[in-house]
């Protein structure tokens, strides 16, 4: 921040809110670990129901537990119950850096049309994509990030209803695609997404994916689905087709093309929006 007197201004005027989603925590104990510097939204799905609020580090934390299961109902969740002007959504394998707020405060004051920001993460052994400079996301580059690397507009994304689909990522029907879509949505919806080249956040490429069980068939039968969730039949089955030409790797010596064609299309003919 160049001048510091605006970055305080900007903090006082700018509330800055951190929303966590969870499995089975037993404890308060993610706040630390996790690094969060502001008041937070941590919204934990376990196999009981309780709420309670918590200071750390003079930062209020709503703590919210559901027994139920589904990262877009858990995202849902943490929007629905926050109060910040900026939400940074967050998975919980992740450590903010120090000042990670003095970072977000920057960006969206350089680029006070955005609605949505989305920002790299750093990896040991990087495997995302880089996000090199600023630049506006469209439809042609918008399908490459996950919903941990979103700040956002709370008031942009309440007045416009968008929300996280409850059919796609860890714990629903379908394995993964929910920040795809959420992502898609607000491109519909005319909201402004830039891409930043800052990171947040240091992700534990350790943790072990909620959702992901290797290229199997249910993972492209899935794919299929979040492609019609996406658009049309016909697009879908467009996309379906590149992505098979593009990913051979994943499944050489596994499957045959066109096996996983017909899936991925019976994926697409069976997807229900909901």
């Amino acid at each position: 921040m160049e001048n510091p007197v605006i970055g305080v201004f900007l903090q006082i005027i700018m509330k800055i809110e951190t929303l966590v989603v969870t499995v089975d925590q037993k404890d308060r104990s993610l706040a630390e670990k996790m690094n969060i510097q502001t008041d937070a939204v941590i919204c934990n799905q376990s196999d009981r129901c309780c709420d309670e609020c918590f200071e750390h580090n003079g930062n209020k934390i709503k703590f919210i537990t559901r027994d139920d299961r589904g990262v877009g109902k858990n995202r849902n969740r943490s929007i629905e119950n926050s109060s910040g002007d900026i939400l940074v959504l967050a998975d919980d394998d992740m450590r903010f850096e120090d000042g990670y707020t003095d970072t977000v405060i920057k960006c969206f004051s350089e680029l006070p049309d955005a609605d949505v920001l989305i920002f790299n993460l750093i990896e040991k052994m990087p495997r995302r994509y880089v996000i090199k400079e600023t630049e506006k996301a469209g439809k042609h580059n918008y399908a490459k990030f996950g919903a941990a690397r979103i700040a956002l507009k709370r008031k942009s994304i309440i007045d416009s209803g968008i929300r996280f689909s409850l059919q796609f990522g860890g714990g629903a029907k379908y394995s993964a695609g929910e920040d795809t879509i959420f992502l898609n949505d607000c491109l519909r919806k005319k909201l402004n997404i830039y891409c930043v080249p800052y990171a947040l956040a240091e992700i534990d490429q350790s943790a072990e994916s909620t959702w992901f069980k290797g290229y199997n068939e249910k993972f492209y039968y899935d794919k299929g689905a979040a492609y019609k969730a996406l658009g049309n039949s016909f697009t879908a089955s467009l996309y379906c087709f590149r992505y098979l030409l593009k990913y051979r790797k994943q499944y050489k010596g596994n499957y045959k093309f066109l096996y996983l064609y017909r899936l991925m299309l019976r994926g697409i003919k069976e997807y229900k929006d909901e």
